[in-house]
């Protein structure tokens, strides 16, 4: 990281306050690597807090050079009129990924809004707060695509694919994640939005020991695969991802779509093709999704990959 780069990210910054969204969404992506010197700086707004996350730890002169254009920041008169209630510093690249407070007062579990949903998060505890916004997306188009689906969610984390595809009228949504307080979220998440909870299913369970369960509340009309890139001792996204793909013609109708997504850097849209050619060949792909502008990177096969694929 480079400290001469801090002011063209002040400037960012002060111009973003100045004209906040109505909802949660990252006002700078450095990691997309457009921004040189501050490749490890990103920005979130989180209606009325403003998140900065350090990914990695920064020499000492960097990171007091970053915390004095901060607090700078929350004595312009923009910063005042913002309607902020915090100022939080995240160090990612430190054990714990412990939040400091720079401004205001900490909401530990604030409720924002995507879209006109509801989604809880959880500040402080967590290297992720409970929402990726880099699938602001992704989430909508499952909104358009879910109605009267039956829906399969694996890896579901806090569910916000099944928020928003019982928001557009999906008859069943089934979430699989082996973190059952991640899964608890996700009830929340869906009571917040005063959703039908019979229609919602959640699986604690870890996904390879899970197929009879899974295949028995199917088949599914839609089928979203989001997993992590590494998940010690369940899944490695290079070695298991294959063993998914080669199910999906069990699970899905004659008519199913799947959203099959990569977030690893390292890994581009061909594994998905590619390895969707090999395991289920009677999907074929169709579109790959676009991702949010604010998550512009200098490689388009760096950000996420959400790729669609069709059966029929």
């Amino acid at each position: 990281m480079d400290s001469s780069a801090l002011p063209e990210f002040q400037a960012h910054l002060h111009t973003a306050v100045e004209n906040l969204p109505a909802e949660v969404r990252r006002l700078f992506h450095g990691r997309g690597r457009c921004w040189p010197g501050v490749e490890q700086l990103t920005a979130d707004w989180l209606d009325g807090q403003l998140l900065i996350s350090l990914f990695r730890e920064p020499e000492p002169a960097f990171l007091n050079e970053l915390q004095s254009l901060l607090n700078q920041l929350v004595t312009t008169q923009t910063w005042q009129q913002s309607g902020a209630t915090s100022l939080l510093l995240q160090h990612r690249g430190r054990d714990g990924s412990p939040l400091e407070v720079l401004w205001g007062e900490l909401t530990p579990n604030p409720v924002v809004r995507e879209h006109g949903l509801k989604y809880q998060l959880t500040l402080g505890r967590n290297q992720n707060n409970g929402l990726f916004q880099d699938m602001r997306l992704g989430r909508q188009w499952v909104k358009e695509q879910a109605r009267g689906k039956r829906v399969l969610n694996l890896f579901a984390y806090t569910c916000g694919f099944s928020v928003a595809a019982l928001a557009g009228g999906a008859g069943h949504v089934v979430n699989l994640d082996m973190a059952k307080s991640s899964l608890a979220r996700g009830r929340d998440n869906h009571r917040l939005n005063q959703h039908d909870l019979s229609k919602v299913s959640f699986l604690g369970h870890e996904l390879f020991k899970s197929w009879g369960k899974v295949r028995k509340l199917g088949p599914y009309e839609l089928i979203i695969i989001d997993p992590p890139s590494f998940q010690k001792g369940s899944f490695v996204l290079t070695r298991d991802y294959g063993k998914i793909l080669r199910r999906l013609p069990e699970l899905l109708t004659s008519q199913g779509i799947v959203l099959a997504c990569v977030n690893d850097p390292d890994v581009d849209s061909q594994f998905l093709i590619d390895g969707m050619q090999e395991q289920a060949p009677e999907l074929r792909f169709t579109e790959r999704l676009n991702n949010p502008p604010e998550f512009a990177d200098i490689h388009s096969e760096s950000g996420l990959k959400a790729l669609v694929f069709a059966r029929g």
